[in-house]
């Protein structure tokens, strides 16, 4: 994979001193491409003008959210409007089937670093992010954006679908309708995109080493964190993050929603901008084992 020219005389710019003999070059994020070098220094570089808006809003949030943090997060070196670099967090994805192989203890540690993140994340005091202009996620929706998937999922997606898969999405959307689901709660800075991808493990130290990519990162509903480790994990490990975060029974049914559209956001967009990426992107990474709405936590 060739690394564009102009990425390369960027890093010149600011790193003359750099030699670029061992580089790593990312592209599969929808946002950024990623270049690691020697394994030290990350270097990211928008893709779109939406991107780059994007940055600016996580090199705000990262500043903001730095203190109150005990997991190592970004710690931005250079920051530019089309470029951003910060010293490399040693780890690869924790994904679920590394969770789960790991022994019970280190689980339970790593199930505990999560839980108590998003306790220190969410706690973060009101008036910090209000006086610093943090904006409202773009992974909150609210109960009619929520409803209009629901269209959309009938009208767009159904002639693709079986029918017990018709009928799944009426039972999922079902409390919503009828009155019977909230998705109101206090807002909060949340991620809003904690995919295992976006979770580092360090296979020597057997502990989670950082959290990366807070461009999703913003005011919102805490359930929709929740909802992220729900797709990814499934229900019996977050179950056992209730010991690490304080009233997450309160936000279950939530986060269980939320995580059962996930899919249906993901492939609507495939099929309305006939993009196959997004149709294949939650392959491999999302869990199968999250009660219904109204099951006993």
């Amino acid at each position: 994979m060739t690394i564009p020219d102009h990425y390369i005389e960027k890093i010149r710019a600011v790193y003359p001193n750099s030699a670029l003999d061992r580089l790593e070059f990312n592209q599969d994020g929808m946002n950024n491409d990623v270049i690691i070098i020697d394994q030290k220094l990350v270097c990211r570089f928008p893709k779109t003008k939406w991107a780059k808006e994007n940055l600016a809003i996580e090199v705000k949030i990262l500043q903001v959210v730095q203190p109150f943090i005990d997991l190592p997060i970004p710690q931005l070196h250079h920051v530019e409007e089309d470029f951003v670099s910060y010293p490399f967090i040693d780890g690869e994805a924790l994904s679920r089937n590394k969770l789960l192989r790991l022994d019970s203890s280190t689980q339970e540690k790593a199930i505990a670093q999560l839980g108590e993140f998003y306790q220190q994340l969410h706690s973060i005091p009101k008036d910090v992010h209000e006086t610093s202009g943090i904006a409202a996620s773009v992974a909150e929706r609210t109960r009619e954006e929520m409803l209009n998937l629901y269209q959309k999922t009938q009208e767009i997606l159904f002639p693709y679908l079986w029918k017990h898969q018709r009928t799944w999405v009426h039972e999922h959307f079902q409390p919503l309708v009828e009155g019977n689901l909230t998705l109101e709660a206090s807002p909060v800075l949340i991620h809003g995109d904690l995919g295992c991808y976006h979770i580092l493990f360090n296979s020597e130290q057997q502990t989670i080493s950082g959290i990366i990519d807070f461009g999703t990162a913003g005011v919102g509903n805490p359930a929709i964190d929740f909802a992220s480790l729900l797709d990814n994990y499934g229900e019996p490990v977050v179950k056992r993050m209730d010991r690490y975060y304080s009233d997450l029974e309160r936000l279950i049914d939530q986060a269980r929603f939320r995580a059962g559209t996930v899919w249906l956001q993901w492939a609507l967009m495939g099929v309305q901008q006939q993009d196959t990426e997004l149709l294949l992107a939650h392959i491999g990474s999302s869990a199968r084992d999250i009660q219904p709405l109204g099951a006993a936590w």
